[in-house]
């Protein structure tokens, strides 16, 4: 049984100490029998049962309701630590319509929100391409208007659930300004003419990743989500409010670890005693629960003040996400040195682990921007 004690802290409300508590039931009855084998199905699977246990209305809210970001972590912390699937399941339900919950008009909402909250439509963000990755102001993905229409010329790539979403978020340069001011949102179902998925992305931990291609693909002006030229600020928006999401993932995998790892030292034994009396073994365990309780009150610190209604919490998401998906490297490392041999043996929870984790140092911002991030706000407040 992992930690539960960081639930009484003053950032959660009675609400959150329950959703967890239902939620690590709920994943402990239903998340152990679902196959892997298949990636694809797999995760049209846990969408399915998402849906069916009520947790995917977090992901997305409608008109007059708040996206609960406490709630989202406690959520993504939760699933990650039982299934790391399961949680990319559940976040690209959030992410893929954050920007429809936030800005989307009600017809918007109303014909997606339904949809992905029930786990009946699987969604995807498409912002990335292959030569703007962190540098977002750069995409050259163009939707040029044409009567009632925008037509959509360009890639985009690693795009989570590329190839399996039924609604995507994209974003493309309608020309209003240069730079980061020209790019606009637009919500768009798979299967348009024009639309294809050029290609699949295979990466150490599977997951449905896409390369996608759009030639002469035409969406209505209807699909715009907010205003021409807001599209930057709207994938700001939505990553401000997601980026500690992504830092509450890599705690449920830290915690996983060091769950695993403290069954193994007290249950090993060593000439006779458990490694856990060996000294070196016992700072390698304090090491780990140092990491795991300062990630999580940086991750719940941001959360907390993104639902008092700071308008912005970039400079704590950004050291959310910094601090937990570094930290969760290193614990899970830890780990695995503590289980020996057995740690890089495929199969086991750790070997799985050191997978899951080092994906996350990387999407929604790589660990270099993040830093960039911090010491830009931090300078600016001088």
């Amino acid at each position: 049984m992992s930690d539960r004690s960081f639930l009484d802290w003053p950032f959660f409300e009675d609400r959150h100490r329950a959703l967890a508590d239902d939620l690590d039931a709920w994943a402990g009855a239903h998340l152990a029998g679902v196959d892997h084998s298949d990636t694809d199905a797999a995760c049209r699977s846990l969408v399915s049962l998402l849906g069916q246990g009520g947790w995917l209305k977090h992901s997305g809210a409608m008109a007059g309701e708040a996206l609960d970001v406490r709630s989202l972590c406690l959520i993504r912390e939760t699933l990650a630590r039982h299934d790391g699937l399961a949680d990319f399941s559940f976040a690209m339900q959030g992410l893929g319509t954050g920007a429809i919950s936030l800005f989307g008009t009600a017809e918007q909402q109303a014909d997606w929100l339904p949809q992905t909250r029930e786990g009946r439509a699987i969604s995807a963000f498409a912002l990335t391409e292959p030569q703007s990755g962190s540098d977002v102001a750069n995409s050259t993905m163009t939707a040029v208007r044409d009567g009632d229409d925008y037509v959509l010329n360009g890639e985009k790539t690693w795009i989570s659930n590329g190839g399996i979403a039924d609604v995507y978020t994209l974003f493309a340069r309608t020309g209003e300004a240069p730079g980061a001011r020209g790019l606009s949102a637009f919500v768009l179902p798979a299967g348009l003419k024009g639309f294809e998925v050029a290609e699949r992305l295979q990466v150490i931990a599977p997951h449905p990743l896409a390369t996608l291609r759009f030639t002469d693909c035409r969406v209505p002006a209807s699909a715009m989500i907010g205003n021409p030229g807001q599209g930057f600020a709207i994938a700001m928006s939505v990553l401000d409010v997601f980026r500690s999401t992504v830092a509450a993932a890599a705690l449920g995998f830290a915690r996983r670890a060091l769950d695993e790892a403290l069954q193994r030292v007290t249950q090993r034994q060593v000439q006779g005693k458990p490694l856990a009396d060996l000294q070196m073994v016992q700072g390698h365990i304090a090491d780990m629960a140092v990491d795991v309780d300062a990630s999580a009150l940086l991750i719940y610190r941001a959360a907390w003040l993104k639902d008092q209604g700071a308008p912005r919490v970039t400079r704590e998401a950004a050291m959310a996400k910094l601090f937990a998906t570094d930290r969760a490297q290193i614990v899970i490392d830890k780990a695995v040195q503590l289980f020996g041999g057995d740690g890089v043996r495929h199969g086991m929870i750790v070997e799985s682990l050191y997978r899951e984790i080092r994906a996350l140092r990387i999407y929604e911002g790589a660990s270099d921007v993040q830093r960039v991030v911090i010491a830009r706000q931090t300078l600016g407040a001088i």
